[in-house]
């Protein structure tokens, strides 16, 4: 009997001390994934892509590269994605460009409210406070181009210290009556709106390439109806002729000198109403002068930048 409960209890020993192995090989392979998944090295710098500017408001924000900083806002109807060609010129010459794509637009939050110059600037200010930018080059094209005057006179130029206006519609956009018209087809017929914008945004309907006008055109596509129509009221309404004066900063003036949506007698004009302001003439342009003359628009705005 003494012989049988020795043997008994050497087996529940073994089996313990088979557990006790097993158990402690368990977390030897559990500490060994733990360690490897934390020395890691991250693949990203931990930047946001979306970033919120009021509650349930979130715009979607490219921020590339590393050096002094060019901000870049876009025109109606695009997204922060029309610069593409912009991002991988200053990305290889050592400059951080940070898109901002508005609300109601591109890959931003399309909330119902307001849609204004007042709004849209309010919103680059907020995310230029979060990323804590001083100092950058602020450029804008078209509708973004009236917003980055509207932000500079509103806020005095906060956290930057050049502006850059590409085909900007400013200071007056157009003859009211002309864009009611724009409106009532935005509200009725948007790819047609589209459209008919596409045929007149290069010098000639052939001066921007089928692929690109598809490139375009599904960015545009990707706006809110809603935002669509409303930002055509603020095109409308705006008047900025009091906002030049309050521009202190260097400012460059980029605009196509066929642009058949924001005439060349608008650069004049915000020339004029700037100090310390000058016009690059795209003499082969339309509105689409990023596109129409690439390699002349980045070097221009990569000498601006360097002054």
């Amino acid at each position: 009997m003494k012989a049988n409960f020795n043997l008994s209890n050497n087996r529940k020993l073994g089996f313990r001390a088979s557990l006790f192995v097993s158990a402690l090989f368990s977390m030897l392979v559990l500490s060994v994934a733990i360690n490897a998944q934390t020395k890691r090295v991250p693949g990203g710098l931990g930047r946001e892509e979306y970033i919120e500017v009021e509650k349930n408001v979130k715009l979607h924000v490219t921020d590339l590269g590393e050096g002094p900083v060019v901000v870049l806002i876009h025109g109606w109807p695009l997204g922060d994605a029309m610069y593409e060609y912009q991002y991988q010129y200053l990305v290889q010459r050592n400059y951080r460009v940070i898109g901002i794509t508005l609300r109601g637009f591109g890959k931003s939050d399309k909330p119902y409210g307001k849609y204004n110059y007042d709004v849209y600037a309010d919103d680059i200010k907020v995310i230029l406070d979060k990323l804590n930018i001083q100092n950058a080059t602020l450029g804008g094209f078209s509708m973004g181009g009236a917003i980055s005057i509207h932000y500079t006179a509103k806020y005095k130029a906060a956290h930057i210290n050049k502006l850059v206006l590409f085909g900007a519609a400013a200071p007056i956009w157009t003859k009211k009556e002309n864009v009611d018209g724009l409106i009532e087809l935005s509200r009725e017929n948007r790819p047609q709106l589209l459209e008919n914008f596409g045929k007149i945004f290069g010098a000639t309907e052939t001066a921007v390439s089928p692929a690109l006008g598809a490139w375009l055109g599904a960015i545009n596509m990707e706006a809110s109806p809603y935002a669509t129509t409303q930002s055509l009221i603020a095109l409308r309404d705006a008047d900025l002729r009091e906002d030049l004066d309050k521009i202190k900063v260097p400012t460059a003036i980029f605009h196509g000198t066929k642009d058949k949506i924001c005439d060349f007698s608008l650069a004049e004009q915000m020339h004029a109403g700037i100090k310390n302001s000058y016009i690059v003439k795209f003499e082969n342009s339309g509105h689409a002068l990023f596109i129409e003359e690439l390699p002349k628009f980045n070097t221009e705005l990569l000498a601006f930048l360097k002054k």
